[in-house]
C-alpha cells in the first residue's frame, strides 16, 4: 500500500473541490446522499468512529479507516480531520485500489 499515493490523492480531491472534511461536513453530505467513500483516522474516537461506520453501512457507503488525524488534516491542508469524505466516483475508486494494493 501506497500511503504517499493515498494522501497525494486526497489533496487532489480537495482542490477539485470533491471533498468534505470534519464531522459537520461529512453528516451533511451523508444526509444528502453524496459520500461516496469515508475515510476515518485510526486515532478518532471509538465511538464516534462506530457511529459512522454503522451509518454508512446502512446506506450502502464504504468505509475505510486510515492515517491519523494530523495527516488526514496536513493531506487537505487543513487542521486535524477525524473523517474525511470522498464526493467523486474516480477519487473514491483510485483511493480504494491504492489502499488495496
Amino acid at each position: 500500500m501506497d500511503s504517499a499515493k493515498f494522501y497525494a490523492l486526497l489533496g487532489f480531491a480537495r482542490r477539485a473541490k470533491k471533498v468534505a472534511s470534519g464531522e459537520t461536513a461529512v453528516e451533511a453530505n451523508l444526509k444528502k446522499g453524496k459520500v461516496l467513500l469515508l475515510i476515518l483516522s485510526e486515532d478518532g474516537s471509538e465511538h464516534s468512529s462506530e457511529k459512522y461506520e454503522q451509518w454508512c453501512q446502512d446506506i450502502g457507503v464504504k468505509t475505510v479507516r486510515f492515517g491519523t488525524k494530523i495527516a488526514l488534516g496536513t493531506a487537505l491542508g487543513q487542521s486535524p480531520r477525524t473523517m474525511v469524505a470522498i464526493l467523486d466516483e474516480g477519487f473514491a475508486k483510485a483511493i480504494e485500489q491504492t489502499l488495496a494494493n
